[in-house]
């Protein structure tokens, strides 16, 4: 049985998963990353996070959208074996 697990903000802010608006997204479902892969950035007051996986696998889904505000702890993806 695949072994799926989350990806989890550490940072309150708002989630983009693209460096720009007319940019490709860093990751998408169906990719498969490595630990740390950049997934996502996180908007804090004018300043823009990195957030990287913490461990390699296929992106099955995207918890939260593009521009969506987040909290620290939330889960933003789901990776699989």
């Amino acid at each position: 049985m695949a072994q799926e697990r989350t990806i989890k903000s550490p940072l309150p802010g708002v989630f983009y998963r693209r460096p720009n608006p007319e940019s490709e997204p860093y990751v998408k479902e169906g990719d498969r990353i490595e630990a740390g892969t950049t997934i996502g950035l996180v908007g804090v007051m004018k300043s823009f996070h990195e957030i990287k996986a913490d461990s390699g696998g296929v992106v099955v889904r995207f918890l939260v959208e593009n521009e969506e505000p987040i909290r620290v702890g939330q889960d933003l993806l789901v990776l699989g074996d």
